[in-house]
């Protein structure tokens, strides 16, 4: 038998059962592994592709916009931040409000070619500074400012040349329908939108910066804001005012009208005033606000004090006389009348012959201390505080003697803010009650709970017929309107140079109540250095420039606060002296 070599066969291992199981779960079973691999190189394509796509659009998307996401995000976090809630009139007309505007911004790091860029951006916008623009886009800054608030002109303009790194955020920019109007009242914003003056001051001293630091302070969050002014009262009174300025050529005219039973300031305007929307005006030092941030002495305007103090003792009545048969001296000093009678005055003569004599002789009689102590009741030796944060602080003597007494009890010797003139004016014809001047809206019922009872109504009753005798038969004649029956008192302070009274530079004022039976308001008009007239005879004095622009200011403004005309009244004696009639 031949021997034949023998093949033996080995069965294949075994294959491990995890790698089965992974096997099983990416391919499955029986299926095409050619097939699937295609399927696999198809979808890797798809997905590159995708990549791609979305590079691709980015890259397009900094070319034509020029910022980033997060630049973006910022810039939309930016501008609520700085949004400010409307400021509107009494009657809801919109003094103050946010638009949006273009601002131009660079990133640095992203700019290709400054030089370029550079020359491109002050050839469009002629009013950069070249040197502070390669400053800041030579920084290493991510993001830098080059100009704020541009035109849609402009952006279109500096969008067209297409630079790499430079980009335009949507911001917040206040603006002020009503231009110089109400400007001392609204103040104004800086480039930020925040608030460095009047209202707008107020409003971030209040609250709204607070919100805008946490982030609560949107658009859509904000009420707006309601103010005491009425607008066409506040353009009246400036109009008139703006031609009593010029016809007499006074450095500066300014008026107030306050309503006596609330406080609420209706109208404020101090000449020259400045465009919000300009603020370089306002830093012009003429500007001022004359009426909360300077003071004055007011002349004789304050006589009304001298009387009231005396009157609400109870001591003296309408009919109580005073030596005025010639000057009053005091050691070196000698106080006299401008239109002296050389006889005893009643309290009703001194207050309409404007007696200086008889105001200090009056003031005397109740002492330094009890002087002092009236005044500060009615408000005239303490700051006034107000919303608006522009206020000054009276001047008062240090050593307040007789002679001080003497010359206040005319106006002379203190100076107060007029605001605070005011104040103190509203409590004696309102019934005796002191109220706290505001800008805002505000009740009688409000107003009442942080009222302070400062006179007797009867006091009151007596200053409201000397107001109305003046305008009658006094120095206040030229604004009494017919039909409105106002009261008045005015005043002449000659101004101090170089620490001497000069006799041409005066301030004039009037004070004005209607009507004068039942005050509703007070107007204030103010006139710094009138010069004289061919119509006033070479007179400066309140009676010929602020008396007849007070006129022509009521006559304006009574319709407007509902103040109907009213005809053929009784004298003052029966119609505002009812309960304690003196002849």
């Amino acid at each position: 038998m031949t021997d034949q070599a023998l093949t033996v066969v080995k069965p294949k291992p075994a294959e491990p059962w995890r790698r089965r199981l992974i096997r099983s779960l990416l391919y499955g079973r029986n299926v095409d592994r050619a097939a699937k691999a295609r399927a696999r190189v198809g979808l890797a394509i798809v997905a590159f592709a995708a990549i791609y796509a979305v590079i691709g659009g980015r890259l397009i998307m900094y070319a034509t916009i020029g910022d980033s996401h997060g630049t973006r995000r910022t810039a939309s976090q930016d501008a609520i931040a700085t949004a400010r809630p409307d400021i509107l009139d009494r009657n809801g007309e919109v003094l103050a409000t946010d638009v949006k505007a273009p601002s131009l911004f660079g990133e640095p790091r992203r700019i290709i070619d400054k030089d370029e860029a550079i020359e491109l951006l002050t050839a469009t916008l002629p009013d950069l500074d070249t040197g502070e623009v390669r400053d800041r886009l030579s920084s290493k800054k991510g993001f830098v400012w080059l100009k704020r608030e541009i035109t849609p002109q402009q952006q279109q303009d500096i969008h067209r040349l297409g630079i790499p790194g430079i980009g335009f955020l949507r911001e917040n920019k206040r603006v002020y329908p009503t231009g110089s109007e109400v400007a001392h009242v609204i103040g104004l914003v800086n480039i930020d939108n925040q608030g460095i003056a009047g209202m707008e001051k107020w409003l971030d001293n209040n609250g709204l910066a607070d919100l805008h630091r946490a982030g609560f302070a949107t658009d859509r969050l904000q009420q707006p804001v309601e103010l005491s002014v009425d607008l066409r009262v506040e353009h009246a009174l400036r109009d008139e005012l703006l031609k009593a300025k010029d016809k007499f050529h006074a450095k500066a005219a300014s008026g107030i009208v306050s309503n006596v039973k609330t406080g609420e300031i209706v109208a404020m305007v101090s000449l020259p005033d400045f465009d919000p929307n300009n603020p370089k005006e306002a830093h012009d030092p003429d500007r001022i606000n004359r009426l909360t941030t300077g003071v004055y002495e007011m002349g004789s305007t304050f006589k009304a004090f001298t009387l009231a103090m005396a009157l609400d003792t109870g001591k003296y009545d309408l009919n109580s006389l005073w030596d005025a048969r010639g000057p009053l001296h005091y050691g070196k000093f000698t106080i006299h009348d401008d239109e002296p009678k050389g006889r005893f005055l009643s309290m009703k003569e001194v207050f309409t012959f404007s007696s200086n004599v008889g105001a200090a002789r009056i003031a005397l009689s109740q002492g330094v201390e009890a002087h002092k102590a009236f005044l500060r009741k009615m408000g005239q030796l303490d700051r006034l505080r107000t919303e608006l944060p522009e206020s000054a602080s009276p001047i008062v003597p240090r050593h307040w003697g007789d002679l001080n007494t003497i010359t206040i009890a005319f106006g002379h010797g203190i100076a107060v803010a007029p605001l605070q003139a005011v104040m103190g004016i509203d409590a004696l014809v309102n019934g005796g009650y002191l109220i706290p001047p505001t800008f805002l809206k505000r009740s009688e019922q409000d107003a009442m709970a942080l009222a302070k009872r400062v006179i007797k109504p009867e006091t009151s009753e007596k200053m409201r017929f000397l107001m109305r005798l003046n305008a009658e038969i006094g120095t206040a004649r030229k604004a009494d309107v017919k039909g409105y029956y106002i009261g008045g008192k005015t005043g002449t302070a000659e101004k101090v140079v170089n620490g001497r009274y000069a006799k041409k530079r005066v301030l004039t004022a009037f004070t004005a109540i209607l009507p004068a039976d039942k005050p509703q308001y007070q107007l204030l008009i103010m006139l710094d250095e009138p010069q004289s007239t061919k119509e006033t005879y070479g007179f400066i004095t309140s009676g010929w420039n602020a008396v007849p622009t007070g006129g022509a200011v009521i006559a304006r403004i009574a319709p407007l606060l509902g103040i109907e005309p009213r005809f053929d009244l009784p004298p003052p004696d029966r119609l505002i002296l009812a309960a304690s009639r003196t002849n």
